[in-house]
């Protein structure tokens, strides 16, 4: 016999292999994760001749080469006519990258995608493993007109894939997706982690001899996490994260990882009937439209990635009745949330005990900014005093364990959006005004330093 089967278990979270089914996996501490999975393993006499036959062949044999011998040159990106796709990726698709973007079933990933690809004037491969040709041309004749450039395969053999890519050659190619791909020469289900590995490998190596670009599509676990191995997202150049709720129309496109860029890009887009439309002022989106003065809104001037926005956030406060008061909190972290609660209690003498708690990020989106405490503890007060916060007012500032508030950075950028969206004031941190000149800006900068002098300025 030339080759020998043998079965292996292999992690799906993170790759690692065992000989036998283990509970535990050693390699990352995750539970009833290993799968069972069948590998070909070529005899000692092939493997030799193959080695032989790979390093007698001169023009595969690479020398090292000095570092100060190398010579840099700027890298001609691919620019997309979708402005939010190319600030994600750092200015445009770079030639010869692997990406990889993620999302829930149904979020909005193939959209994007063939979006893309009919609204770019290149020679696009559109390869998807998951619907037929007439099913895709459905949805383009719903998203946008049809392009010429654009060309359907419909397959998932990936060395059939790769020929038609090598006989074509693209300007970009998609693949929808990786967990659908199979090679002929692993013997394991598609979407397994062997198959998907494999997979990966041989598209990263095409992408990099022909220097055609290469999305990939990937699904997600039940946890939030790319499938698949972990090693798909280190052999891929650029992880982008394609998330929001499907009650509301925002999608946001996040970049995790990224080798040609910065990992603090985000995109933002609002599903329509006729497919994802680029926001390029989410501001006005996320804000209140209501003019009367509701108890427990305020408004927050954050920073995601380097763009400044401002959110609103709501706060309900209510006697629990129920037995055992209620935290919820959705868009933001619980724990913090039941931090700002300790304070306001410790420090300020405001009884949240025996209340239910309930806080909502306006758009159904995430915030992970430190400089939302200041807007939700004004939004909690003025839910619990029933006291409703002018609209015309905006906060910016972190709250630490003692009460004080903390600077925050980047503060230029958000007291200039709340001065062009025309909001009358701003409270800051009194240890956040350095070089900051009040005569620049129509709006009032109001300094603070304790909880109380919020209170004090809002509700007396």
């Amino acid at each position: 016999m030339s080759t020998k089967l043998k079965k292996i278990f292999v992690c799906t979270n993170c790759g690692t292999t065992s000989p036998k089914w283990e509970g535990k996996c050693n390699g990352c501490d995750s539970w009833n994760t290993f799968q069972e999975e069948t590998v070909v393993k070529a005899t000692t006499q092939e493997q030799k001749k193959k080695v032989w036959q790979e390093s007698s062949t001169k023009d595969k044999i690479k020398r090292p080469i000095a570092l100060t011998q190398i010579v840099t040159g700027k890298t001609e990106r691919l620019i997309c006519p979708d402005a939010e796709f190319n600030r994600v990726l750092g200015g445009g698709i770079v030639p010869g990258s692997l990406i990889l973007i993620g999302g829930q079933p149904g979020i909005g990933k193939s959209t994007l995608m063939l979006q893309l690809a009919l609204q770019t004037p290149i020679k696009i491969l559109y390869v998807s493993g998951e619907e037929s040709e007439e099913q895709i041309k459905m949805r383009s004749d719903r998203i946008g007109s049809p392009s010429s450039e654009c060309l359907i395969f419909t397959e998932t053999n990936i060395t059939k894939i790769l020929t038609q890519g090598q006989q074509l050659m693209p300007d970009l190619m998609v693949i929808d997706s990786i967990q659908t791909l199979s090679s002929p020469h692993i013997d394991s289900a598609p979407g397994s982690v062997s198959q998907v590995r494999e997979c990966a490998g041989e598209l990263q190596r095409f992408a990099k001899e022909t220097k055609i670009p290469t999305i990939v599509i990937g699904h997600i676990t039940k946890e939030g996490s790319l499938a698949g191995p972990k090693l798909l997202e280190h052999i891929v150049d650029t992880v982008l994260q394609f998330e929001g709720d499907r009650n509301y129309s925002y999608r946001i496109l996040r970049t995790i990882k990224n080798r040609f860029g910065s990992t603090d890009e985000l995109g933002i887009y609002e599903m329509q009937s006729t497919g994802l439309r680029e926001v390029s002022n989410p501001s006005e989106l996320l804000l209140s439209q209501t003019d009367e003065l509701l108890s427990g809104s305020t408004v927050s001037a954050t920073i995601e990635g380097i763009r400044p926005m401002l959110i609103e956030t709501q706060a309900l406060v209510s006697t629990a009745v129920y037995g055992n008061p209620q935290r919820t909190a959705t868009g933001f972290d619980l724990r913090r949330l039941s931090m700002l609660l300790a304070v306001l209690e410790k420090r300020c003498g405001f009884q949240f005990g025996q209340n239910d708690v309930f806080l909502n990020i306006a758009g159904g989106i995430k915030v992970d900014d430190p400089a939302i405490d200041l807007a939700i503890i004004a939004a909690l007060i003025s839910s619990l005093e029933d006291v409703g916060v002018n609209n015309n007012i905006c906060f910016a500032g972190e709250i630490g364990l003692s009460g004080e508030i903390r600077a925050v950075n980047r503060v230029e950028q958000r007291i200039q959006e709340a001065d062009r969206l025309g909001f009358e004031q701003i409270f800051i941190s009194k240890y956040n005004t350095k070089g900051i000149d009040q005569k620049r800006y129509n709006i009032e900068i109001i300094q603070i330093g304790k909880v109380e002098e919020l209170y004090t300025r809002l509700f007396e």
